[in-house]
């Protein structure tokens, strides 16, 4: 076992820093935050001569540790990395080092794997620490069985119940912020205190879900988006979850609680006979010491880094969903690709209706086969007409679910995922596919695949419309549950479709927003945030969307006046500035469309052209605002010189207007060129007059020094409810600003 001096090991990067004590018999964490500094030996002693705290009254004669595999035998009576056992023996894990590696980046960052034996569970595992050069920490768990470990343990599977990545947090961390939600309402925050106790959320769904924690993040008091201390946690995984907060009476070692969370397993879901190997999600952590828009920040620039990140200008789309439904008429669809080109549109997605059988949402799903009863040649006369209008062309599947009154339900119904005993109710009338299975799954690919190669689609709309309820398969001589198994061989289909198709493009659609999560952003290019295309929610579930997930991988639609979800009515000047925060695109009906809303739109058009290089790879910011009634979220482009605010009112409130509201995200040394945008249309006001430089700013725009802008801010004006305005700032250079002041121009 590794032990003496030198055995404290650290990662740097972007400001943060990861310190461990390798010395003991399992190692801990020294320090999860700020960056320390230059790890030199008076430092690394000190954090270790500081990490043994009290000895309590009533408790374990030795101080507790919070080790990075905590179990009971240091002391910790919280939740346990590992839980399992092998025939109802080895409940008492005892992992102890192995061995480490520590390899530093030049660049920053770098990996830690620290690798262990557990002669209780018959277990090797290896626990790797991987921080990037953003800051961003991820960690990796698994676990082989190897019976010859120990001599007394039992040669049954062990059947793992958890192996959860915990970190600890300080006494500061006195808040948390996490996420719940509904079908079109999803990524609600909610805030509350830390207090004593475990809080536990669990998504049981077989996906994330709506409501889904989706970033749980503990930060000191008050934090907001632009200050505060905070440390989050996301499980970059499809499947099911758990995402905790706890702390206890006697604290975590030197610490207070503990953040962390891992797979949600079913019992019986993974038993790990000798030599086989369960590999956790990997979870991701991340500190940001400038609130959860540094949070943001770092998380985007760590997707952005990847290399198949999308580089190409994202394409403004159209989505027939709403326009027709599964109304597939070619001569209706043809008038709207007509307008669709007219406006600008650079990508059509044909959405749910195409494929046998599919009149409604009770049949069809599972037979991927062109209906030719309302599309006698096949696809291929619309597919050539988007195409020869210069657009892409995208296809809707959702190859995970079948409908009972499907081909393929009645061919193979063993393939449907439920118990032997019979069926529970289905879900938007339908059942999932078992894909998990080889046969079901070779079936599925080899039609997706065909139909994308056979119509050259460029796009594929990949949905998944219904929670896993009782999510056994049927086979091997019983039931079993399979979450896990469907979530990894959906990664095996979108894995294997990309590499079939190179420039394939794949949106990740779950019932909108149910299933939004690294792990499927992986292996996809945008995410549906939810199927509500009603402005005023769909502004707040977008603000919320971008914690995790940056502008451009963030699908942004405008809908009918009309919202189909809601049935609010909403202005299109109000909808066209909402729907231009991420990648835009257009659901609602062109072709019953006005000549002047055409115009407008044709407008949006232009300017989403204009401003996509900015808004798909700026930082993006939010004010901290005291009116909850509005909202100030914006994207600064990353070398400062451009940036874009929009300013929303969604409902009315007490105060008659804002006061001097601070622009965050420029420098207070620099001088800006303020403009508002109004192509769109104006916001109508709730007010008299607007604030003074808003008239220079809509006539051409004005010159406002940085430490205005950024420092004391400036008082917006008071918009009507269900309102938007754009704000277009750039960032004026010394040589253009003294040519302006000899010319006299203001």
């Amino acid at each position: 076992m590794p032990n003496g001096d030198g055995a404290v090991l650290s990662l740097s990067a972007a400001g943060t820093s990861l310190v461990l004590d390798v010395s003991g018999r399992v190692p801990s964490i020294l320090h999860w935050g700020a960056d320390i500094g230059p790890l030199e030996a008076a430092t690394a002693d000190a954090l270790r001569t500081t990490a043994v705290p009290a000895v309590l009254n009533n408790s374990p004669d030795v101080a507790r540790v919070m080790s990075v595999w905590p179990t009971e035998l240091d002391g910790w009576s919280g939740t346990p990395a590992q839980e399992g056992n092998a025939a109802g023996t080895a409940t008492t894990p005892r992992p102890e080092l192995d061995s480490f590696v520590h390899d530093p980046a030049a660049a920053g960052g770098g990996a830690i794997t620290l690798r262990f034996v557990d002669r209780v569970s018959a277990l090797r595992g290896e626990q790797r620490f991987t921080m990037d050069r953003f800051g961003v920490l991820a960690v990796d768990l698994s676990v082989v069985r190897d019976v010859a470990l120990s001599p007394v343990a039992s040669p049954a599977p062990y059947t793992l119940g958890a192996l959860r990545a915990l970190v600890p947090l300080p006494e500061r961390a006195t808040e948390l912020l996490d996420f719940t939600g509904k079908w079109c309402r999803e990524r609600a925050p909610q805030r509350l205190p830390i207090g004593y106790g475990t809080h536990l959320r669990r998504a049981r769904r077989g996906k994330p879900g709506h409501d889904s924690p989706y970033l749980l993040t503990a930060g000191t008091s008050g934090f907001g988006f632009g200050h505060g201390e905070v440390w989050g946690m996301h499980l970059a995984w499809s499947g099911e979850s758990e995402y905790l907060v706890e702390r206890l009476t006697e604290g975590a070692g030197p610490f207070a609680a503990v953040l962390g969370g891992g797979e949600a397993l079913r019992s019986g879901e993974v038993m790990l006979a000798d030599g086989e190997r369960y590999d956790a999600p990997t979870a991701v952590f991340v500190w940001s010491g400038e609130g959860i828009d540094g949070l943001a920040d770092r998380l985007h620039r760590r997707l952005r880094a990847r290399p198949g990140h999308p580089r190409s200008p994202r394409p403004l789309v159209l989505n027939t969903w709403e326009a027709v439904y599964f109304d597939h008429d070619i001569e209706r669809l043809t008038a709207l690709v007509d307008r669709a080109a007219y406006v600008g549109v650079e990508r059509v997605v044909l959405d749910d209706g195409w494929f046998h059988g599919r009149r409604g949402d009770h049949a069809g799903l599972g037979d991927w086969f062109v209906d030719r009863a309302i599309w006698p040649d096949g696809l291929h006369p619309f597919a050539d007409l988007v195409h020869t209008r210069g657009m892409q062309f995208g296809l809707w599947f959702e190859p995970e679910m079948v409908s009972l009154d499907s081909a393929l339900a009645r061919e193979h119904p063993d393939w449907v995922l439920g118990p032997r005993q019979g069926l529970g109710a289905p879900a938007r009338r339908q059942y999932v596919l078992d894909i998990a299975r080889p046969d079901a799954y070779a079936v599925v690919l080899e039609r997706v695949s065909s139909l994308i190669k056979e119509y050259a689609v460029d796009y594929v709309k990949w949905d998944h419309n219904r929670d896993l309820l009782e999510a056994v398969g049927r086979r091997d001589g019983g039931d079993r549950p399979a979450v896990r198994a469907q979530t990894l061989a959906l990664y095996r289909m979108l894995d294997e479709l990309r590499e079939r198709h190179p420039g394939l493009e794949i949106e990740s659609c779950s019932g909108g927003g149910g299933r939004v999560d690294l792990g499927i952003l992986e292996r996809t290019d945008r995410l549906w945030a939810s199927d509500c295309n009603d402005p005023v929610e769909r502004a707040q579930i977008e603000r919320w969307t971008r914690l995790l997930v940056p502008p451009e991988l963030i699908g942004s639609h405008l809908g009918a006046a009309r919202a189909h979800t809601t049935s609010r009515t909403t202005d299109l000047s109000f909808r066209l500035v909402a729907s231009l925060t991420a990648h835009a695109g257009i659901e609602m009906d062109l072709s019953g469309a006005s000549p002047e809303e055409l115009r407008t739109v044709t407008a949006w058009a232009e300017l989403y052209r204009e401003l996509r290089g900015v808004l798909h790879t700026g930082r993006v910011v939010n004010a901290d605002l005291a009116d909850e009634a509005t909202a100030l979220s914006g994207v600064v482009a990353q070398d400062g010189s451009r940036a874009l605010y929009t300013w929303t009112r969604f409902d009315t409130s007490a105060a008659g207007q804002s006061g001097r509201v601070r622009l965050p995200g420029l420098d207070p040394k620099a001088t800006y060129r303020v403009r508002v945008r109004e192509e769109l249309g104006a916001a109508s006001r709730h007010q008299g007059a607007d604030p003074e430089w808003v008239r220079a700013a809509v006539d051409g725009g004005i010159d406002l020094p940085g430490h205005v802008l950024a420092t004391a801010g400036i008082p917006l004006p008071t918009l009507n409810p269900q309102q938007a305005m754009l704000l277009d700032l750039e960032r004026l250079d010394l040589e253009r600003l003294e040519r302006l002041d000899l010319e006299g121009q203001p």
